[in-house]
């Protein structure tokens, strides 16, 4: 435990060593405190983006469109497999963000049985305004470390992450 700071997984592992000192906790240190970030993030997050009228799911959306590039088209099966969401999920984003005016639905001219999605011009607008405002809460939240800490904290949770996915493939 850090000398400067205290938090709530502390005193979860406090707890459990009291009843349980034969367990190693030290994952649940770890782990304890991503999912609470996580959650305080995705909070943060998701008041950021109702200031443009859209929720995290929507916005997943408009930026996995914008990150595609010009003309920011994809199938709708492609925004599926990107955002893992099954096509029901996926047909209630795409009529809510159409409704709003935010992408279009055409026919793919190289196939007659699919879909294209396309941002409109006011959703390319609207993403690229709402990514500056997500990425400004997040600056804000990484200025409790230094740059250098930052740096290593993204390199040791891209080990991790790596080494999670590993562990499931079959």
């Amino acid at each position: 435990m850090s000398a400067q700071h205290s938090d709530p997984v502390d005193a979860i592992v406090e707890q459990w060593a009291r009843e349980r000192p034969d367990l190693d906790t030290s994952a649940m240190e770890v782990f304890g405190r991503i999912f609470r970030l996580s959650r305080a993030m995705g909070d943060r997050m998701e008041k950021a983006y109702a200031h443009f009228g859209i929720s995290r799911g929507e916005f997943d959306v408009l930026a996995t469109l914008r990150r595609a590039g010009r003309p920011y088209t994809l199938s709708p099966r492609s925004l599926s497999a990107t955002l893992m969401l099954t096509t029901g999920g996926m047909t209630g984003r795409l009529d809510k963000l159409e409704r709003a005016g935010l992408l279009r639905r055409s026919p793919d001219p190289h196939d007659r049985r699919g879909l294209q999605v396309t941002l409109t011009p006011e959703g390319l607008r609207l993403i690229d305004d709402a990514v500056g405002a997500g990425l400004a809460e997040e600056t804000d939240a990484l200025s409790a470390l230094n740059a250098e800490q930052a740096g290593q904290l993204a390199d040791l949770l891209r080990e991790l992450l790596a080494g999670t996915a590993r562990k499931q493939q079959p």
